[in-house]
């Protein structure tokens, strides 16, 4: 049996670079107050060594971790079946890549889970966290508020009551679907149709306010809810034809929604565009490039979202660097045409 070779200590590091194990230590944790050629010692044997620093014994110096938690406010079948949720965990974890820091994934299944969650981040197992996909009566905010960690949230906070600073990071969800529903109009459709997504979710409200912005004297029989989801789409795009069989447009909450809607279409025997012409929501070429017809939609740079909301949360974390971030940044978003309107 082969004996595992002990790891290199401290003490270890300071011996090869001739210097004091707090020296040793000092730059190891990043502190200020050592010369530069001590510090490329010190680098060069932990390099030489294959010292790795012990996180807990290094928690107690810094006060960090070097971890954050994601939270995803969704059952991990919706977050392994949607790319959006691949796409803005990509954009935070080449962030919290790049700054050396861990991501730890939450999901919730349920209540019980709400509270799991709320007694984790309170455990002081991480320095932040990063909160998206919420729902306006989830408990989430106020067991992650009483948990007191650093957060930033995904999506406009629509359960905030404005007394206290909320970090987040959106897109134009309004001025989007405005800019969507303007463009079925200007190709002179006049029953244009909208699938919204679950409305207890702020990126859904908004986007139905601004379909309302444009279309405001519209039948209430064309707007049909959905969830988010291929089957949701179906189901809400089933329901328009038999309730407004002359429907000639459609801006769809999502692409899955939209793929879900071109399905039922085709089976239908509609031809997109030339009888009813279809627009999604977020481009994510997965999708959008593969539905048939390739789908026009409303494109949002969904990994950029994840990278600044873990920018904007690790700033916060630096040193005299609380509250330096600003309470809420909205990205644009650019209406993306392809063949189906």
């Amino acid at each position: 049996m082969t004996e595992t070779a002990p790891r290199p200590t401290l003490e270890a590091v300071a011996a090869r670079a001739g210097v004091s194990r707090a020296t040793v230590s000092r730059v190891v944790n990043g502190a200020d107050g050592v010369r530069e050629p001590l510090v490329e010692r010190v680098r060069r044997a932990v390099e030489e060594l294959g010292y790795v620093p012990n996180q807990a014994a290094r928690s107690l110096v810094t006060r960090r971790h070097d971890a954050v938690a994601v939270v995803v406010a969704e059952p991990e079948t919706r977050v392994f079946a949607d790319p959006f949720f691949a796409l803005q965990l990509r954009g935070i974890s080449k962030e919290l890549t790049a700054h050396d820091n861990q991501l730890v994934l939450l999901l919730t299944e349920g209540r019980d889970d709400h509270a799991r969650v709320g007694r984790y981040l309170a455990g002081g197992h991480v320095d932040g966290a990063l909160v998206f996909s919420l729902h306006l009566d989830d408990p989430l905010p106020g067991l992650i508020q009483r948990a007191g960690v650093p957060t930033v949230f995904g999506g406009r906070p629509g359960w905030s009551d404005g007394t206290t600073d909320v970090v987040y990071v959106d897109s134009d969800n309004r001025g989007g679907a405005r800019e969507a529903v303007r463009h079925l109009a200007g190709l002179g459709r006049t029953r244009v149709a909208h699938i919204t997504g679950p409305l207890d979710q702020t990126s859904a409200a908004d986007r139905l306010d601004g379909y309302r912005d444009v279309m405001g004297d519209a039948d209430p029989g064309l707007v049909v809810r959905g969830d988010f989801t291929p089957a949701g789409g179906e189901r809400a795009m089933r329901e328009l034809l038999d309730r407004c069989p002359d429907v000639d447009a459609v801006f769809a909450a999502n692409d899955l929604t939209a793929s879900g809607a071109l399905r039922v279409l085709r089976e239908s025997g509609r031809r997109v565009p030339e009888e009813v012409a279809v627009i999604g929501f977020d481009d994510m070429l997965p999708v959008a490039e593969q539905t048939d017809p390739p789908l026009t939609t409303v494109r949002q740079d969904i990994e950029e979202m994840g990278r600044l909301m873990a920018r904007l949360l690790l700033g916060g974390l630096g040193p005299g660097d609380a509250g330096a971030a600003p309470t809420g940044v909205v990205l644009p978003t650019t209406l993306v045409r392809r063949t189906s309107a």
